[in-house]
């Protein structure tokens, strides 16, 4: 009989649940539930406040609800019956966090922190933290804490610790109230193990490696930062890890325990079945591409992106974070991520009120530049090579002839321009790229997008076999949980890239941007003048 893995894929507007088949990779079932809440960056539900613009906050009930609901639809498409279900793997944005009370229960869900928005999970674009991110930043340089290279030398605002530092900061009866600070992955596996909430028990709660390393400066080596550099960032932090980071870590594809009867009952499935620790969903998408090689940079593309690498060499890239096993086991693995690219080309189109369609047409028309407009794609801050949440967006070029898809056009250009300079600077700090791979919803959706991609790059691109690579991978973690597979055996048999559709640079696309690219960089240097203009406008928004 079929076996069958489900993958359940934590996006930041919806939850997808898929069911695979564990020896082919065949999707058989699946299904995609909006969050009920949504992005809650405008108004908490509770009581209708005004949140800052720099919030982006999400409801905890909606990935326990939601997820159910996508789970059960998934299953009932795929025809399996829960006995079939041999493991169940789970990714999700990161860094998203939340404080929560020693049985599970999200602080935000209480009576008495209902209303009080520091006290909800905090979304991986929320940008709330810029002063405790800077501090943090500053003490690390100061101490010249080694951990930091690891890091491209930066600790970025969308991570866990200048989210907790905030919340301590601008909410300390949240912070004090907090038994747990948790990131939703491992906050999702805990419900599903051992809950769901309160029924949690702090004693079995298992964290990701993946999510650890990666946003919450820790080291397989080390651990986390010291209680003294803790307490040169805020007395009140010194005991932080001791006192709020329970739980045992294991790597992703690691068994984190078995569905109770609670959860099992919650998704429609069979008590006991295995359930892996946590993976950050853009990671997820390595294993859900067919990669299980190094020096092939992977480009997860959605609302965001984020470029995922493995290689045999330690090396320290800027903007680059590096986890030794922090993708794939034996090797060094390296993230780096634009934080606006899907959202970038959403926010044009429902400015000019016309569609991604439309607007491909035209801008496909269009010379390579844009007609002459070039665009900065930090709309939502620069994750990589920057690590600057307070960088925005700019067009250059603009004239009163000016058109929307030049705009659409230069945007994704601009896009590609900065995966471009996260190549360079993988390969100026000797690691390799030597290959690339697309996957997501974008590649998928945007040809146009795609030859962007390779002209600029000058690279061939091949895309992900499957459109749900990222839920693909959760699911092939599942698989491993069950201890059927080794990871390569189960990347093999259950992903692939495409072999009917390459993207190749075109020899004029090539030329042109070798021409333009530099004019990119110049402008989005560190120290260039239109970074600092950008963060000094900042203090006026």
């Amino acid at each position: 009989m079929p076996q069958y893995a489900i993958g359940l894929d934590y996006g930041t507007e919806s939850v997808r649940a898929i069911v695979v088949d564990t020896t082919t990779g065949r999707i058989a079932g699946q299904s995609t539930r909006p969050y009920t809440h949504g992005v809650i960056d405008e108004y908490l539900p509770t009581n209708a406040q005004k949140l800052p613009t720099d919030y982006a906050l999400q409801h905890p009930q909606d990935w326990l609800t939601d997820m159910a609901a996508a789970c059960r639809k998934a299953l009932r498409a795929s025809a399996a019956s829960p006995d079939d279900i041999v493991g169940i793997g789970v990714d999700f944005t990161s860094c998203t966090m939340l404080p929560v009370l020693a049985d599970g229960t999200p602080l935000c869900l209480t009576s008495r922190f209902a209303n009080v928005p520091l006290a909800w999970p905090k979304l991986w674009k929320h940008h709330g933290a810029s002063r405790e991110t800077d501090r943090l930043n500053h003490i690390a340089r100061e101490r010249k804490e080694k951990w930091l290279n690891q890091y491209g030398g930066v600790i970025g605002i969308e991570w866990f610790w200048p989210k907790v530092y905030e919340t301590l900061a601008g909410a300390p009866d949240v912070h004090r109230a907090a038994d747990v600070w948790i990131e939703a992955g491992d906050w999702v596996i805990w419900q599903l193990a051992t809950g769901p909430f309160p029924r949690c028990q702090t004693s079995q709660l298992i964290r990701s490696t993946c999510q650890a390393g990666y946003k919450a400066l820790w080291n397989r080596k080390t651990g986390y930062p010291s209680p003294e550099f803790f307490a040169a960032v805020n007395p009140k932090l010194k005991n932080v890890v001791a006192d709020k980071m329970p739980g045992t870590l294991l790597a992703p594809g690691q068994r984190a325990g078995t569905l109770t009867p609670a959860s099992a009952k919650l998704l429609g499935l069979r008590p006991g079945t295995p359930v892996a620790t946590a993976i950050i969903d853009a990671h997820s998408g390595v294993p859900g591409a067919g990669v299980a090689e190094d020096s092939t940079l992977v480009l997860v593309m959605g609302t965001s992106s984020c470029h995922m690498l493995n290689s045999k060499v330690a090396r320290i890239a800027p903007g680059a974070s590096g986890v030794q096993d922090g993708i794939l086991p034996g090797f060094y693995g390296y993230e780096t991520g634009q934080s606006s690219v899907g959202d970038a080309f959403a926010w044009l189109v429902d400015t000019f009120h016309l569609s991604h369609s439309e607007m491909t047409r035209r801008a496909q028309l269009l010379p390579h530049g844009s007609a002459g407009v070039m665009a900065i794609d930090w709309l939502n801050g620069c994750r990589t090579p920057l690590m600057d949440g307070r960088l925005s967006g700019a067009f250059l070029g603009l004239s009163l002839n000016t058109r929307p898809e030049q705009l659409y056009r230069s945007l994704m250009e601009a896009t590609a321009y900065g995966v471009r300079r996260i190549v360079d600077n993988f390969r100026h700090a000797g690691i390799p790229v030597k290959r690339f791979v697309a996957s997501g919803g974008l590649p998928a959706r945007s040809p146009l997008l795609m030859q962007i991609y390779a002209d600029v790059l000058g690279q061939t691109i091949s895309l992900a076999e499957s459109d749900q690579s990222v839920a693909l991978g959760a699911a092939i973690l599942g698989s491993i949980a069950a201890g059927n597979k080794t990871l390569p055996q189960a990347i093999h048999s259950m992903a692939r890239q495409r072999t009917d559709l390459l993207y190749r640079p075109t020899p004029t696309g090539k030329k042109r941007y070798a021409q333009l690219y530099p004019l990119y960089r110049d402008l989005t240097n560190t120290n260039a003048q239109l970074p600092t203009i950008m963060r000094q406008l900042r203090d006026f928004g």
